[in-house]
């Protein structure tokens, strides 16, 4: 008796720390100029941009409506990092744990924060939306056991990203076309920090910040230095680690990076330096400005200096892969189920380059993949109903998950696991040619491996990771660079379905089942095809094309999209409105020709793509 009035006790304590924060926000447009340089349209919330910082403490209530008034567009918001303990329909991706929320329509999030703290975000996670603005930080406080309990004086927020120009919809239709032969992703116009341009950060001589850096963007990792100080990192995705000292950080998107920052004695300004990573770019256009440079302020009378390029091989650098979590969890013991994935980039039969997990591209079903669990039953843990082409795993409870990743790309690729922060016990380094991960090659795994819930794979190298089943939920887990996600690159893990089941029951709150009935692309029961009557009838699902006809490369692709490249510019040079014709099928963006350009050897096709250029690009003006 006494026991059990002790843990009413407690649990009425616990209720009564426990705050519910009520946020009802309208996604809308806003003709807004991030950069400087250029006005187009950004999604706000209620009209503010930069979106609002949330703030909660460990155990907090959130209830988050979010309001579609886009008027052209549908949406959906992810808590990015966040478990979602018991609440997997609010974890946001499209197709994955629900339908979009239509034009006019709304819908609630409402879950709780608990078993977590640290830096997270909070993005769109419809296509490649948030690129048109709708991402912000999320803040989950532990004065206990989080970051506040180090010793500190102050606390910035500061998030990095690349910037297009161009909205998602545009850019992806580009990209996603049969005149883009060799997949070449966007290419951002300029990069911001904290969603602007020369921000400016005072701080005051012999105090300690705490700074948590989140990479916002869609494509580029990037850089980030300030002269003459020193990092110590303490957290990264949420993760307290043993301090590590460095004088270089490396984000990838979707990460984050919480570091202290002990100021100087004397008064003088420092850059705070932001470089792309441009490994990552295709090409490197003559007006990009890939280093861009931010102050931190010990004197606002004192210059500020600038800072035009970062040589980041002279600077100290710690790998993620070797800090140790504080927490010294050991590594997950020998793997239950071992998922082994080769990535690639290759192009289909319709002329398109596609991503591909073992040869499949991942094609949203026509119900999400969390109602064909609820709808389900027993079936629940068929694989073979979540559909042919969703690259599905079904996975038992608490069992150790091992994922091995070998990227046959020659770019690198940042994989975000939703529902999770995993152990890292191996990523190679980059090669010139796939170099795919051998267990008995291996080198020994850590006592206690660095934590994450987003790991960049090196260029034609590869990564292992573990972790536990002990979330039930469907999750994604998926290349971060979202054009990538567009193009395919992403595995659905269902985990132990009958108890997300048992967690969730069969009725779908109300605002989620209106968006399924409203959609003309989604059902909210069935099997990936919206079949209810015979579960293993996948006919009418969506499928990626076939392959190219035996015989087709790339390379002989890319020389016949040349060839008729230069038959198109003879046209024109004959016929004066040739070009209008060619600008009609979405190709008149000169990025798309230098991508040609760079990839073809014949210097007689080169000469001609030279030509056709200079012309696109005078049209285009």
């Amino acid at each position: 008796m006494l026991l059990a009035n002790a843990l009413l006790l407690v649990c009425l304590l616990v209720s009564v720390q426990a705050k519910t924060h009520t946020f009802n926000y309208a996604a809308r447009w806003a003709w807004l100029n991030p950069d400087g340089v250029k006005y187009r349209p950004v999604i706000t919330l209620n009209g503010t941009w930069p979106l609002p910082t949330i703030e909660v403490n460990k155990g907090d209530r959130v209830e988050f409506r979010l309001i579609n008034e886009l008027g052209n567009s549908t949406t959906s918001m992810h808590f990015h990092g966040l478990y979602q303990h018991s609440s997997n329909w609010y974890d946001g991706p499209v197709g994955f744990t629900q339908c979009p929320i239509m034009e006019g329509s709304s819908m609630l999030y409402n879950f709780t924060v608990d078993g977590q703290s640290g830096t997270y975000w909070y993005h769109s996670h419809t296509c490649a939306q948030y690129s048109d603005g709708l991402r912000g930080a999320f803040i989950i406080r532990d004065a206990e056991n989080g970051v506040e309990s180090l010793q500190y004086d102050e606390e910035k927020v500061i998030t990095i990203s690349d910037w297009y120009h161009d909205l998602s919809t545009v850019l992806t239709k580009r990209q996603l076309s049969k005149y883009n032969p060799t997949g070449g992703e966007p290419i951002p116009q300029n990069a911001l920090m904290n969603d602007s341009k020369n921000v400016t950060f005072n701080v005051e001589p012999e105090k300690t910040y705490l700074l948590r850096f989140i990479n916002m963007g869609i494509m580029v990792s990037q850089w980030v230095y300030l002269e003459d100080h020193e990092f110590e990192i303490v957290e990264v995705d949420g993760v307290l680690v043993d301090p590590a000292k460095t004088e270089l950080l490396y984000l990838s998107v979707g990460q984050r990076c919480s570091v202290l920052l002990r100021t100087k004695k004397g008064k003088k300004n420092y850059a705070l330096v932001q470089k792309m990573d441009e490994q990552m770019l295709d090409t490197v256009p003559d007006d990009l400005q890939t280093v861009s440079t931010n102050w931190v302020v010990y004197d606002e009378n004192l210059p500020l200096p600038q800072r035009t390029d970062l040589d980041t091989w002279d600077l100290n650098f710690v790998n993620d892969v070797d800090l140790v979590p504080v927490d010294r969890m050991p590594l997950l013991p020998e793997p239950d189920m071992s998922i082994v994935v080769d990535m690639k980039m290759e192009m289909l039969g319709d002329g398109v380059v596609y991503a591909l997990f073992n040869e499949k591209s991942y094609m949203a079903p026509k119900v999400p993949t969390l109602y064909t669990v609820l709808s389900s039953g027993k079936m629940a843990t068929n694989e073979k109903i979540y559909g042919s082409n969703t690259n599905t795993f079904v996975l038992n409870y608490n069992e150790t998950i091992e994922i091995v990743l070998n990227n046959f790309d020659d770019n690198k690729h940042p994989f975000h696991l939703h529902g999770h922060e995993f152990q890292i016990l191996e990523r190679s380094k980059p090669h010139d040619v796939p170099h795919p991960y051998h267990a008995n090659h291996s080198r020994q795994f850590p006592e206690f491996p660095s934590r994450r819930d987003t790991l960049t794979v090196a260029a034609n190298g590869h990564f292992v990771i573990r972790y536990k089943s002990d979330n039930p939920g469907v999750w994604a887990f998926h290349c971060h660079l979202d054009w990538h996600l567009e193009q395919g690159l992403s595995l659905t893990l269902v985990e132990a379905p009958l108890k997300i089941q048992q967690q969730l029951g069969s009725n779908l709150p109300k605002d989620q089942l209106d968006n399924c009935v409203n959609s003309n692309q989604f059902h909210a029961y069935g099997n990936a095809a919206g079949n209810v009557y015979d579960w293993y009838d996948l006919r009418g699902e969506k499928l990626q094309p076939e392959p190219l006809p035996l015989g087709f490369t790339i390379k002989g692709y890319i020389a016949l999209v040349a060839s008729a490249l230069v038959a198109l510019y003879g046209l024109y040079s004959i016929y004066g409105f040739g070009m209008d014709d060619v600008k009609k099928h979405g190709w008149e963006d000169s990025e798309v020709l230098v991508n040609l350009r760079r990839k073809v050897e014949d210097p007689v096709i080169q000469k001609e793509l030279d030509q056709l250029i200079s012309q696109t690009r005078g049209i285009e003006n």
